[in-house]
């Protein structure tokens, strides 16, 4: 395949970056604050206090309002829910992320949707989603939003074209099927109950692969000139990160591809930051 190009996304994360930091400097002269975001870890998981560590030093870096709370894994439902109630009702408070995910003894459902529809910056409780499906959602599950920033960094236009989406799980395969849907695209969704993944992928203009399985897919499954997205990330025995996607032959194959690591990975935490200016303005505007 001639003129295959590599969706670098810690370029575009750069690129959000410095949109953001202007962005935050009129948010301020605006309103006289900065942004506000809260992330709640409770326990010791050791993946979740290296995100966190990562959430909290780009935080800094655009100046944001932010907090780590750090809770023992011995906290109860209950005490969880109280500290959570006093961020809901915080004025200056404008993002919540509980970063999941939380010690088995916690009901990690009840604590997501306890978040209100304007403090959920990870667009995850019910009515976020709900939004998102009638096409006004102020705040979108962080990694499916940084797949469409990458598509509209490198003028990959989605109207009209066959996408596929495989994994329907609720932080990445739905809402990515809906931003795609709702930028015109044809959208089908595979999953692990779906027969003959390869028949629907290799008919796809756009392939989002976020199935969980480290290179279900190979350049076989795709047609030629396809734009295929890795979401997947995955640890060999090396400890190199892989993606679901093998990606021998790919630039044979495809139009555009995301690499793992350096595809999709740097946008997730780019738009959770992103995602808490877009609520602070959302609250400011609408007297939250």
């Amino acid at each position: 395949m001639q003129n295959f190009m590599l969706l670098d996304g810690k370029k575009v994360a750069d690129a959000v970056k410095v949109e953001l930091l202007s962005e935050i400097t009129r948010f301020e002269a605006k309103w006289g604050r900065k942004p506000s975001l809260h992330v709640v870890l409770v326990g010791q998981d050791p993946a979740s206090k290296i995100y966190v560590g990562h959430k909290e030093k780009i935080a800094a870096e655009l100046g944001y309002q932010s907090r780590v709370w750090k809770m023992p894994e011995s906290i109860s439902q209950k005490e969880l829910e109280l500290h959570l109630q006093k961020l809901i009702a915080d004025p200056l408070v404008d993002g919540i992320l509980v970063q999941l995910p939380l010690p088995q003894n916690l009901d990690s459902d009840r604590i997501m949707q306890m978040i209100p529809f304007e403090k959920d910056v990870d667009g995850l409780t019910a009515e976020a989603f709900g939004a998102l499906a009638a096409g006004h959602a102020p705040a979108v599950s962080c990694t499916p939003a940084g797949v469409m920033e990458i598509l509209k960094f490198y003028q990959i236009d989605v109207r009209g074209k066959s996408a596929v989406v495989i994994g329907r799980s609720q932080i990445v395969g739905k809402p990515m099927a809906l931003l795609l849907l709702n930028a015109d695209a044809t959208v089908t969704i595979c999953h692990s109950k779906t027969p003959d993944i390869k028949s629907f992928t290799s008919r796809a203009d756009i392939v989002v692969v976020a199935a969980g399985k480290k290179h279900l897919m190979s350049a076989r499954d795709f047609k030629e000139g396809a734009v295929v997205i890795d979401v997947g990330m995955h640890r060999d025995e090396n400890n190199k990160l892989q993606g679901d996607v093998n990606p021998l032959g790919l630039d044979k194959i495809a139009k555009a591809a995301t690499p793992v690591p350096g595809g999709v990975g740097p946008m997730t935490i780019m738009m959770l930051m992103k995602n808490t200016l877009k609520l602070a303005e959302f609250r400011m505007k609408n007297g939250h």
